[in-house]
């Protein structure tokens, strides 16, 4: 076998590994893990700027601290230009292992999706208590412990919800409540600080 092979065959094992660590799920045992919904609070000015070629209007600042339920990473469509993981977030009930024990979630095409056989809290705490999050890392340290994101964990993140606009006319803009569902409700968030508490 070449070198070359060898280093590819080498390559394929490194991501095949990262892929499986990215499966396992951790246990944090029963009990409400977060306590605190997000915060959100007014900017005192939304300055627009660049970032990977795309204009970055700020909405709002934005921290929280959840209970990762679910990641998917993208390479292939417009988003994943900014946002290359999204991340299924729980707070409060939902961040009971308890409760999500009784609770299928999955994720695909930037959506998250919940099933359940019966409700072990009501339908809308469900729905406000947890969320689909477009992560958009501000520099490497971010994006280098966004990778290492493992279901089950508890995160904490720093940033602001923003509106992303290419000169093509795209646009991409964030939900600005924990309340809604369906299209359009994830957030879009530029993550300036991310921390993996447990």
């Amino acid at each position: 076998m070449t070198l070359v092979k060898w280093l590819l065959l080498i390559v394929l094992v490194v991501v095949a590994v990262k892929q499986c660590q990215h499966k396992q799920e951790v246990s944090l045992g029963p009990g409400v893990k977060v306590a605190q919904a997000p915060v959100q609070s007014p900017l005192s000015q939304a300055i627009p700027f660049k970032f990977e070629g795309y204009q970055i209007t700020p909405l709002a600042y934005f921290s929280l601290q959840a209970k990762v339920l679910g990641r998917e990473d993208y390479r292939l469509d417009r988003e994943s230009d900014l946002s290359p993981t999204d991340l299924a977030l729980g707070w409060l009930k939902m961040s009971d292992e308890n409760v999500l024990a009784n609770i299928d979630i999955s994720q695909s095409g930037r959506w998250y999706y919940w099933q359940v056989q019966q409700f072990p809290i009501p339908r809308r705490e469900i729905e406000t208590q947890s969320a689909n999050m477009h992560l958009i890392p501000a520099d490497n340290e971010v994006g280098g412990a966004l990778k290492r994101v493992r279901k089950g964990q508890i995160i904490a993140l720093e940033g602001q919800l923003i509106q992303a606009k290419a000169t093509d006319g795209w646009s991409w803009k964030s939900s600005m409540t924990r309340d809604d569902t369906g299209a359009h409700a994830c957030e879009v968030v530029y993550v300036t600080s991310f921390k993996i508490i447990e």
